[in-house]
């Protein structure tokens, strides 16, 4: 829906069929991809980092951690909850702006991109979604987000209860990839899969310390 003016100054609403819409600062399709935002989000970083190269001709650890955490990374991950990037092709759209940026820093461009992120203390940007989805499905269930748990998740009962641990949710059927990667469908698999020691925190930055732990590859924490 639009509003257009007429020449008598009279307003008249009309009913326009756009592709895309931008809402609260996310690219939103008619087909729900997420294409269009990850470019947009990724264009905005890649502007960031040729700041930085024109301001900055020797970065150290330090510094270029200051940057990019505060300046970079948050361009990527803005509401990223909401339009997380399904395709390869928008995941690597993203993973290449974080591989270019730890690029900056003089001593590191002839690393592996793997390399320069374990010396930064950085994982790939796919994996921090993952880290980033089990924490919002912690603080929904424990109610830290005051958000009704039961407009995203139903919890699980009788067979999926009887291992793992008891705060299992159920995962319906997707027939579209629309619904199959909504959030409230794509973290299911892995909040499962997570230990009881994990999910049963009693506090977001108990569940973080030993959600990081898990995921870095330790056992039950």
């Amino acid at each position: 829906m639009s509003t257009r003016i007429l020449h008598d100054g009279r307003y008249k609403e009309e009913n326009v069929s756009v592709q895309e819409e931008i809402d609260l600062g996310v690219v939103v399709r008619s087909d729900l991809k997420s294409t269009s935002q990850c470019n947009k989000a990724a264009a905005a970083a890649r502007r960031i980092i040729a700041m930085v190269r024109r301001n900055f001709k020797k970065l150290d650890v330090e510094d270029f951690l200051l940057i990019y955490k505060t300046y970079l990374r948050p361009r990527l991950e803005f509401c990223i909850q909401s339009w997380s990037p399904h395709l390869t092709k928008d995941i690597e759209t993203l993973e290449r702006v974080q591989r270019t940026a730890t690029r900056l820093i003089p001593q590191f461009r002839k690393l592996s991109y793997e390399e320069r992120l374990r010396k930064l203390g950085l994982t790939t940007l796919k994996e921090r979604r993952q880290r980033g989805n089990m924490i919002e499905v912690f603080k929904l269930l424990a109610g830290v987000e005051n958000i009704d748990c039961n407009q995203f998740f139903m919890p699980a009962t009788n067979y999926y209860a009887l291992r793992g641990h008891d705060k299992k949710l159920v995962k319906t059927r997707s027939r579209l990839d629309i619904r199959k990667f909504f959030f409230s469908q794509r973290v299911v698999n892995s909040w499962n899969s997570l230990p009881a020691s994990v999910v049963q925190a009693s506090s977001v930055n108990m569940f973080k310390n030993a959600c990081d732990k898990y995921l870095a590859g330790g056992k039950d924490a």
